[in-house]
């Protein structure tokens, strides 16, 4: 499916999908206070469609030391603006992120041909 020339997801149409790598600062106790508000705002963008799928990186040890978000937005900036509003975010313990619009070729977003 493509819209203004890019391929967007079936999941999303006529949104392109961006990939969110999280890493996490070495505040643990804040992280885990602060986690089940961040897990009810992803599941708040979850039934709005806007968050297709999330979750920490397996850290050595057990340790989880990031995330992986894959949301549908109009473009980047709301992409980004999105994210701002996540707790985590807010309360500092998302120490770095990236944001890249991603097209996924195969798999269940990926657009028929």
């Amino acid at each position: 499916m493509r819209f203004n020339g890019r391929m967007t997801s079936p999941a999303a149409p006529g949104r392109p999908v961006f990939a969110v790598l999280y890493t996490y600062s070495d505040d643990v106790t804040t992280r885990d206070e602060v986690r089940p508000r961040h897990r009810a705002y992803l599941a708040e963008l979850l039934e709005r469609g806007l968050l297709l799928a999330s979750g920490p990186w397996a850290g050595a040890e057990g340790k989880d030391d990031g995330a992986l978000l894959v949301v549908t937005a109009d473009d980047i900036d709301t992409a980004a603006a999105l994210l701002d509003e996540d707790p985590f975010r807010q309360v500092g313990v998302v120490a770095g992120r990236e944001i890249r619009e991603w097209v996924q070729v195969m798999g269940p977003w990926a657009p028929s041909a």
